[in-house]
């Protein structure tokens, strides 16, 4: 018997005659859950995908690809060294820091801060800070003449604007007659920056690195090099290698400074994908509760076409060729509604806000007043095989329960 019959037999029993109608509502319901669970898990992941991506290009935007320090937290030449590396491989750009901890007053309030020297002219080789200056620019900064640009956060906490004074006290000491008491300074608001993280905004302040250098007492020495890499991740590969190259530095990359987050981040992705998996998993098990009634009412037409010589192995083929064709529809439509869905999510959330007066990324809670998406093929690849797989594991045991139809015991009671 030629093998096209089983996938005639199988596509003739997806359409319902008038006393099957039941039957053929529960084959779409399993189609649409389905199609339902494979758009929630595209969507859901291109969601997450979209505000993996943000978040590193927030962070990444003030954080080194990579940095380069001394065995004691400091570079004495580093001029040399910038030379040194100029020509390495995959490096873009490199720029001096001086960093360190301190004390912000304004009236009667106080803030630690970690606050960074920096030299402006070179700043933007490594970090996108002059980009996102609210207020004045990064600029203004001016060797000796103590100026100071704060988070937008540090600056609303402190109750300053551009022009206002603020004491910046180290927490290095003065011997004098009086006792030891802390380095003070004045510095004068020149700049308010807002990158969108908090941990930036309420916790970071920059100064030139010459008047860093003056109120840490390193005087020509910096705390290391920040460098700007071609390829971010590859960032661990390309630090190695430099670690390798500036045996006498500790080389260091992004990954390692904000390693649990972005574990977490991912974590938290594969979590969710094994979640709205399962919704997936029940939605191809509903395919078994539809191909069992299908059995159940097609017993007849079984044992008559297994009496004219069909084997049961083709039995089993008819009902793994219906369910997969239930599982395909169902893949197919999801894998279509989801892609739709993630590559619109930024037009569709705006309306709906709208519509039903609701905000679902508030800025001042989030930082983010949209909700991002990022469509990665390779999840949509992933997604779709398995919910098919999935569709075609239910047909198994309602197949194998067909093609052990007896036609003597069925035909009977014909």
């Amino acid at each position: 018997m030629f093998k096209p019959l089983i996938f005639y037999i199988g596509l003739r029993y997806t359409r319902a005659k008038r006393r099957t109608q039941f039957i053929s509502f529960i084959t779409l319901t399993s189609v649409l859950g389905i199609a339902l669970g494979v758009t929630a898990l595209i969507t859901v992941l291109s969601v997450m995908n979209g505000f993996e991506s943000e978040l590193r290009e927030r962070i990444l935007g003030m954080t080194a690809h990579a940095t380069i320090t001394g065995q004691y937290g400091q570079l004495d030449d580093w001029q040399g060294l910038d030379k040194r590396i100029k020509d390495y491989p995959h490096i873009e750009g490199a720029a001096p820091f001086i960093s360190g901890q301190v004390m912000i007053n304004a009236d009667r309030r106080v803030s630690g801060t970690m606050l960074n020297g920096i030299v402006p002219a070179t700043e933007s080789k490594v970090s996108d800070v002059a980009q996102k200056m609210t207020q004045g620019k990064l600029a203004n900064l001016f060797p000796g003449e103590y100026g100071i640009v704060l988070g937008q956060e540090l600056a609303n906490y402190l109750g300053v604007l551009v022009g206002d004074k603020v004491t910046v006290i180290s927490p290095q000491v003065n011997s004098t007659p009086a006792g030891i008491v802390p380095r003070l300074r004045r510095f004068t608001v020149v700049g308010i920056f807002q990158v969108g993280m908090y941990e930036y905004d309420r916790n970071m302040a920059l100064i030139h690195i010459e008047d860093a250098a003056k109120l840490f007492r390193l005087d020509n020495a910096v705390s290391g090099l920040r460098i700007k890499l071609d390829d971010l991740f590859n960032a661990p590969q390309i630090t190695r290698s430099m670690g390798e190259y500036l045996q006498d530095y500790i080389v260091s990359d992004w990954t390692q400074a904000h390693s649990n987050f972005f574990r977490a981040v991912q974590i938290e992705k594969r979590v969710m994908f094994v979640i709205l998996l399962l919704i997936v998993a029940v939605a191809a098990f509903n395919i078994v509760s539809t191909l069992v009634m299908v059995v159940t009412d097609k017993r007849g037409d079984i044992a008559i076409l297994k009496t004219q010589g069909l084997t049961s192995a083709s039995v089993m083929g008819i009902f793994i060729v219906l369910g997969t064709v239930i599982g395909l529809f169902g893949t197919a439509l999801g894998t279509l509604g989801g892609v739709a869905l993630a590559l619109n999510v930024e037009t569709i959330v705006p309306i709906i806000e709208k519509l039903f007066h609701v905000q679902f990324m508030a800025a001042d809670v989030y930082y983010i007043n949209q909700v991002p998406s990022k469509l990665v093929w390779g999840d949509v690849y992933v997604i779709a095989g398995m919910a098919f797989w999935l569709s075609l594991l239910a047909t198994l045991y309602p197949a194998w329960q067909a093609s052990k139809i007896n036609p003597a015991e069925v035909l009977r009671y014909e």
